[in-house]
């Protein structure tokens, strides 16, 4: 090996040890900051994963409970006693204000919007589905076409075709031919009979085997007449 390799061995060597005293010596003048941190670090951690334990999961649990029975009555259609409770089960109201921070406060939402929608209380149904979110497409596109009815019945259509495209959008097989229908419907009341026929196109077109596709050959001959 060449003088000119050693050197460049040793001259890495000298780096690295240096290297390490710096940090040795950094470690050893900040010590007690360092520990601190650790310790503050451990803390946060076991502190999360206690208050998931411990607080967390029992509320969930607790709500997943409470929540039974006012969906009970949801699915009976009936929604005031789904909303308000019977009094001795609590209502999505109750649910809601109790454990609004779990995934069952979150749905009491949802079904507090529904149920004031059913029960003709528009602007409250707006404002609790106004405030629901989730993840589940199918769910979240039956929210947001609820809420462009809730605007219609309000008589707010720019407000209803806009919550009624974004249903669409999900581009759900199940619920896009029912929004595309309403929006049909609401272009037309707005004189807009191009777009109606649009929409009415589109279930004609990707939605064929829907419900609506059966007769969907009148609305859009009905539209395009009135298209100038």
């Amino acid at each position: 090996m060449s003088k000119e390799k050693h050197t460049h061995q040793d001259d890495s060597f000298e780096n690295v040890e240096s290297a390490l005293s710096k940090t040795e010596h950094f470690i050893e003048e900040n010590q007690n900051k360092l520990t601190i941190i650790a310790l503050a670090i451990i803390i946060i951690v076991g502190g999360y994963w206690g208050m998931k334990k411990l607080y967390f999961l029992p509320l969930e649990q607790n709500a997943q409970k409470q929540i039974f029975a006012a969906q009970q009555y949801f699915e009976k259609d009936s929604f005031n006693l789904a909303l308000v409770g019977d009094g001795q089960n609590a209502g999505f109201e109750d649910i809601i204000n109790e454990f609004g921070s779990t995934k069952a406060g979150n749905l009491a939402v949802y079904y507090a919007g529904i149920s004031n929608l059913h029960l003709g209380n528009y602007e409250e149904a707006i404002e609790y589905l106004k405030g629901f979110s989730t993840s589940e497409e199918m769910v979240a596109a039956t929210a947001t076409g609820a809420l462009g009815d809730a605007y219609a019945e309000l008589g707010q259509n720019d407000d209803a075709i806009a919550q009624y495209k974004k249903a669409v959008s999900y581009d759900n097989a199940l619920t896009a031919p029912t929004y595309l229908m309403k929006l049909g419907t609401m272009y037309e009341t707005q004189g807009n009979f191009k777009a109606a026929a649009e929409a009415y196109q589109t279930i004609k077109d990707d939605y064929k085997t829907s419900a609506e596709a059966r007769q969907i050959d009148k609305y859009l001959t009905r539209a395009e007449l009135q298209v100038k």
